[in-house]
């Protein structure tokens, strides 16, 4: 076990990371973030901030020396930076459980290697590789392997032609493209793995986007309760087959009744925030207990819960003028806790904050978010 007050070092200095460093901070902790960005939200109140690459050796040399174990919040750090740490350090989760995550043409072969439940989908490197590709793919969604997320390097495509078009729009990199699936809703379970191999799913919560961002996370998920048991039985799978240590985040499809793995991320998840103010113990507290050899907290839900991000559009009036939202509108709701992130600029499409309504009746809890939601104006004009 590695106790207080020993330090810890993140890479990565997001929002993710600031939960992190402050529940390290609460457990005892002290935490090093390593992150290029001199404003990043998690090194802004870390104990130290390495503000360098994330393959910068001195700068990871530097790591090494002042923190008894690592970990990440973040899937793009190189697994190279992963590999190099763990050869003088405690690195969870492992360089080759990350790089499974953060390629989406791996994700997608290692989810049909291990029989798990997944969509119709071609690894696209090459245009003939679209010319050959099954017409019954189509319409499809085309994503960059690398480096895609929140939206980001996806396209949706009628046909072979326009998936052509996307494809050298991204510059021929390397895709997966995705039979685009008729969803009757999105879910995720977010789950903590220690090194004994012992796991502790949080309750399944079911999500909603907008513009390919996350809107709005209701737990528990508003499905039966089988199908509960079967998300948490494949992403203890996921977990098991990658020998994952510490918390991970499985997205699903639901489809026809049946679950259908979307992605995995090596880290806790944003679907996962409630867990701060509704769980017995939060995601990131279990992401510490996991490093650190301790035995993983509870994950039980004291409450039902509703997790709403703010995004940067929020900061801008109707003109494009920069202004704060109006948080009296949120401070005036019972149950609800709002989280800032202490980000240096707002964008749109930027996750700047969220917050969270608890409460015992989960459709009074829901109906008290979506009037928050629609008081600090949050528009409904696209999903």
């Amino acid at each position: 076990m590695i106790l207080p007050p020993a330090t810890l070092g993140m890479l990565g200095g997001g929002q993710l990371g600031r939960f992190f460093v402050s529940a390290a901070h609460e457990m005892g902790y002290k935490v090093w973030v390593l992150d290029p960005d001199a404003n990043s939200p998690a090194g802004l109140i870390a104990d130290h901030h390495i503000v360098a690459a994330y393959d910068d050796y001195s700068a990871l040399d530097e790591l090494a020396n002042g923190c008894a174990a690592v970990t990440t919040e973040f899937e793009n750090v190189p697994a190279s930076t992963l590999d190099y740490l763990v050869k003088f350090v405690p690195v969870h989760p492992s360089a080759s459980a990350v790089a499974v995550c953060q390629n989406r043409v791996a994700e997608k072969t290692f989810l049909a290697d291990n029989d798990l439940p997944h969509g119709p989908f071609a690894v696209i490197r090459h245009d003939e590789n679209l010319r050959d590709a099954d017409e019954a793919l189509f319409p499809a969604v085309l994503k960059v392997a690398r480096f895609g997320y929140d939206g980001k390097g996806q396209a949706r495509v009628a046909n072979r032609d326009e998936a052509l078009h996307a494809f050298h729009q991204f510059g021929g990199e390397s895709c997966v493209l995705e039979k685009m699936l008729k969803l009757d809703s999105e879910m995720s379970v977010v789950l903590a793995r220690d090194e004994a191999g012992n796991v502790r799913c949080f309750p399944p919560g079911e999500n909603s986007h907008r513009h390919g961002i996350l809107d709005v996370t209701i737990m528990p998920a508003r499905i039966e309760p089988v199908l509960a048991e079967r998300a948490r039985e494949v992403a203890q799978t996921i977990a098991e087959r990658l020998d994952y240590v510490g918390t991970l985040g499985v997205e699903f499809f639901v489809c026809g009744g049946q679950l259908f793995v979307n992605e995995m991320a090596p880290r806790p998840h944003n679907s996962g925030h409630h867990t701060i103010d509704a769980c017995v113990t939060s995601q990131y507290e279990q992401q510490v207990k996991a490093l650190c050899g301790l035995p993983l907290g509870e994950p039980r839900a004291h409450s039902a819960a509703v997790m709403v991000n703010l995004l940067g559009e929020l900061w801008y009036d109707a003109d494009g003028n920069y202004r704060e939202p109006d948080w009296s509108v949120l401070q005036a709701v019972p149950n609800l806790r709002v989280h800032l992130y202490a980000k240096h600029h707002a964008r749109p499409g930027r996750k700047m904050g969220h917050f969270t309504v608890i409460g015992a009746d989960a459709s009074e809890v829901l109906a008290t978010a979506l009037q928050a939601r629609a008081a600090i104006g949050i528009r409904d004009d696209a999903h």
